[in-house]
């Protein structure tokens, strides 16, 4: 599926190319529209109690949601001077009816709960009509000319503006910290500016993708303000890392001599598919979002997600394309040497051994560490979103935090109790007859809704153990209800104001009294936690789910799902401990400029869940890969965690650094919620990367054992359906190519072998058999007809790659061998072509395919591979057809002459390099070596 995706992409590279830039630049003022069209909040549940309170507010009683919170003072007049009223008055005279539908001052509510305590400041409360922020926009300059009084505006539309606005300068702050330090570390990763170049190209794309997904979101849903920064620090992080994959795959082929084409297939059969894995995995995790129905968490789980694919459809698509382009001037405008590789194995050699003589002491060591930055999380007290989500200095927020601590204690933040009164239907006058004799109804009236209705319930209401105060704020004859203020001591968020809304919710309404609604901040954090509780378990079970069928069918164990599963829990625990610590406790505070309130936002943490979980599948598929890779090679489950950790390790750790740059730029937004995701997410990669990925999994994987790769006899038939099939033998990104081997020159005249068609290599996982007689080509040297011994494929132990071997058994007893011959590595650009002798009969072939040699001679061989093959069987190739006699056989590869060898010819031949890949066998009951151009 990989390879066929490559050959697309290089075939049409110019073409894939151009698509692709043109889209760019079409959408990109689309995306930038997308400022101005989100929307704050986004917390509450639809179907809570809370969140029908807050429609009842907006829609039955006028005024009762202010828009606008306009704060006047003066360092000396009272607010009931005269001339207080006047300049407050005058001012708010100015503004256009067409934008304003409500005022409300301390004068016309005569409301003492509007002067502050020292009686020098008051503020007026302004509900607008239809686009609100287009309509604030038009009175705001009016709002601030007062003579003589100092004003300050907050409320509901400042404050989305105020995000909005903090929002677009944070993502161009976290762009311009974190571009200048990626394209250093990528050319100290790559060494040449054309190869560090690439990710960040794939990056700004993603980021662009971002906006456009979110603006097209807009059309459909609310979006929260809050999922820009989220949405594009995950596009442009994953990105980077996804190029890294296959930006280092496709260099160590080219460095290989490998053509640009089998360069391109072979990195996306192996870091392509990588590459999906993990960004299918990641996208499950953050669309389990979509199972809450907040809309914060539904319009960033859905973002998100889709921004995941366009990282991984550019980093799968674009790169390769513009790949194939460069080919080996990927390292063009080279800044450091090469060193090459580090010698001695290097340092995650080192880790590796380690790990494997100690596994235990690793295993004990780690998760301790690990337990121990989880402890804190035990003491999470979660709380609300408010305006001190903003940093300390922007003018909304000071009115918010001067109304709360120089006015009446929560005055703008009480608990509304709308109580639903019984109404009796009163007598109408009898209507005279129409014109024509008929007379018409009218729907009887009913009894006016008073305060003495509902006087015996708000006498109930007072006596509550903690309740300072109630107070009637609106009637609404429509619907038959009264709204009643219920006033506190304390935080909305504290203990004793979450006991007031269990009371008053527990309280028994009078026979007058039809339905009790409690709403208000307090309440609607009460909802949140209760709507987060009920559906976390099944959106943990959704992608938990997900994710094991997704790792099943990538690895083909049932307990390797598992173990990652649990992995990803100490990895998230260890970061919701260092966030408690660090913002509960508030102990980052002063170094990441944010006011701790004590509490942490139910719903960021829910989202922290999702992108850790997402994020730290992503090096856990590319361990297990190369793991993997080495098992089905070697068989010998030690030497392949260590082996893989080793080959993996630096790309892994280099990969994390790059995404840390970019987590921890956005970590310096002055959005209190970002910030603590950032650090979540921070925590967590260093977590995963270094103590779980470099140390915990190896040294799990290594007590496991085989059964790291145990899978039932009846499941193999099921991953064999399910999985996408690639090499699974030496990689293809080592076994794809090598050095070519110099030609042999025959020392003197002899008789050219034929051209040499394509070869279709053996399987390395079954036996080979003897190698048949064949007849010698005319104008051959004469000599004894021998039979040479059986030749098989065996794994290299002194290296990478596969070479030929000679087995002592012999196809017939009588024969002897001929001399012995070099071994090359199977793999090269060399291949082996047997000595001329006579063809015997051959055996009915069990599968036809592709004859290994055309020609006047041939053979048909299958190797056997040390080590497991999870669906063993044996493969054997019929004989080739010959050649046509009296002819030549003509072929586009080169067929050099041959060494004589006891006067016959033999050796080796050269021909054109091609790709080896591994395939399964026609019949799906084994695997064979195949070559592609």
């Amino acid at each position: 599926m990989f390879e066929s995706l490559g050959r697309f992409v290089y075939r049409g590279r110019w073409t894939l190319l151009v698509l692709s830039v043109a889209a760019a630049v079409l959408v990109a003022p689309y995306g930038l529209e997308l400022f101005g069209r989100m929307t704050d909040g986004g917390f509450e549940d639809p179907s809570a109690e809370s969140t029908t309170s807050a429609t009842w507010n907006e829609e039955w009683y006028s005024g009762a949601s202010p828009d606008v919170v306009v704060l006047y003072t003066h360092p000396t007049v009272s607010v009931r001077d005269k001339r207080y009223k006047k300049a407050v008055h005058d001012s708010l005279r100015r503004l256009p009816a067409s934008h304003v539908r409500q005022l409300t001052t301390y004068w016309t509510a005569r409301s003492a709960k509007m002067i502050s305590h020292d009686s020098r400041s008051t503020y007026a409360l302004i509900t607008l009509k239809g686009d609100k922020q287009a309509a604030y926009a038009a009175v705001e300059q009016r709002l601030r000319t007062v003579e003589g009084l100092t004003v300050q505006i907050g409320g509901a539309v400042p404050l989305l503006r105020d995000l909005n606005t903090q929002t677009g300068a944070d993502l161009a702050r976290a762009e311009a910290i974190s571009m200048p330090v990626l394209l250093v570390l990528l050319v100290l990763v790559f060494g040449s500016l054309v190869a560090a170049g690439l990710p960040l190209l794939v990056g700004l794309l993603a980021v662009l993708g971002a906006l456009v997904l979110l603006r097209l979101l807009t059309e459909v849903t609310d979006v929260s303000v809050f999922s820009l920064n989220v949405v594009t620090m995950l596009g442009l992080g994953l990105a980077i890392d996804y190029s890294l994959f296959v930006l280092s795959a496709f260099r160590e082929e080219i460095r290989r001599g490998t053509s640009r084409e089998r360069a391109v297939v072979a990195t996306m059969a192996t870091a392509g598919r990588t590459v999906a894995f993990s960004g299918l995995t990641v996208a499950t995790a953050l669309l389990g979002l979509l199972l809450f129905p907040q809309m914060f968490l539904r319009s960033i789980g859905l973002g998100a997600a889709a921004v995941v694919l366009v990282a991984m459809f550019s980093a799968l698509i674009v790169l390769p394309a513009v790949l194939g382009i460069l080919g080996p001037r990927v390292d063009a405008l080279r800044i450091t040497p090469s060193f090459g590789g580090p010698r001695g194995g290097g340092a995650w050699h080192a880790v590796a051994s380690s790990v494997m003589r100690t596994p235990v002491l690793y295993l004990v060591g780690v998760t301790a560490v690990l337990v121990s930055l989880a402890l804190p999380f035990v003491d999470v007290k979660f709380g609300n979103v408010d305006h001190r989500v903003l940093p300390s200095r922007i003018e909304s927020r000071q009115v918010a935090e001067t109304i709360d601590t120089d006015f009446a204690r929560n005055s703008m933040a009480p608990i509304d109790v709308h109580v639903l009164v019984e109404r009796d239907f009163v007598d109408a006058d009898p209507l005279l007859p129409g014109p024509l004799g008929q007379g018409h109804t009218v729907v009887s009236p009913v009894t006016p809704v008073l305060p003495a209705d509902v006087k015996p319930f708000a006498d109930r209401l007072r006596r509550l153990e903690g309740v300072t105060g109630v107070d009637v704020t609106g009637f609404s004859q429509a619907n038959g209800s009264v709204r009643l203020a219920v006033r506190y001591e304390g935080d909305p968020m504290s203990s004793s104001a979450r006991s007031v809304v269990t009371l008053i919710r527990s309280m028994t309404p009078e026979p007058n009294i039809r339905a009790v609604v409690v709403g208000g901040s307090t309440a609607a954090q009460m909802d949140l936690m209760d709507s987060l509780a009920a559906t976390l378990p099944w959106m943990a079970l959704v992608v938990c789910g997900a994710t094991f069928v997704l790792l099943f069918a990538a690895f083909g164990s049932l307990l390797l799902p598992l173990k990652a599963l649990l992995m990803n829990v100490l990895s998230i625990g260890a970061s919701f401990g260092v966030i408690v610590w660090a913002f509960q406790y508030g102990n980052l505070a002063s170094f990441l400029g944010f006011t701790p309130t004590g509490t942490i936002e139910a719903t960021v943490t829910v989202l922290i869940l999702a992108v850790v979980f997402g994020l730290s599948m992503d090096y856990e598929l590319f361990l297990l890969s190369r793991v993997r890779a080495e098992w089905l090679r070697t068989g010998d489950n030690n030497a392949a965690v260590a082996v893989g950790l080793q080959k993996t390790g630096g790309i892994i750790t280099s990969a994390a650094l790059l995404l840390l740059v970019v987590i921890g730029a956005f970590s310096t937004a002055g959005i209190t919620i970002v910030k603590l995701l950032g650090v979540g997410m921070f925590v967590a990669i260093v977590v995963d990367a270094t103590l779980v990925r470099a140390l915990l999994v190896p040294a799990t994987m290594r007590l496991m054992g085989e059964a790291n790769w145990w899978l039932p006899g009846p499941l193999r038939g099921l991953h064999r359906r399910i999985e996408l099939r690639e090499p699974e033998g030496e990689p293809p990104a080592q076994a794809v190519a090598s050095p070519a081997v110099p030609r042999v020159e025959p020392p003197s005249p002899a008789v050219a072998l034929p051209a040499v068609p394509r070869v279709e290599a053996p399987s390395p996982a079954v036996a080979s058999p003897a190698v048949p007689r064949v007849e010698a080509p005319p104008g051959a040297a004469g000599g004894p007809r021998v039979d040479p011994p059986r030749r098989v494929v065996r794994p290299n132990l002194e290296g990478p790659g596969w070479q030929w071997a000679e087995d002592d058994a012999r196809p017939s007893p009588s024969l002897s061998a001929p001399e012995p011959v070099a071994t090359p590595l199977f793999g090269m650009d060399t291949d082996p072509i047997p000595s001329p002798m006579p063809l015997p009969p051959m055996p009915p072939p069990v599968v036809p395919v592709v004859p290994v040699v055309s020609g006047p001679v041939g053979t048909a061989a299958v190797v056997r591979k040390r080590g497991i093959n999870p669906y063993p069987a044996a493969v054997q190739e019929p004989a080739p057809r010959e050649a046509a006699s009296g002819g030549e056989v003509t072929h586009e590869e080169e067929s050099p002459s041959t060494p004589e060898c006891d006067g016959e010819p033999f050796g080796w031949v050269k021909v054109r390099p091609r790709t080896r890949v591994v395939r399964a066998s026609t019949d799906g009951a084994g695997w064979t070596w195949a070559e592609v151009d």
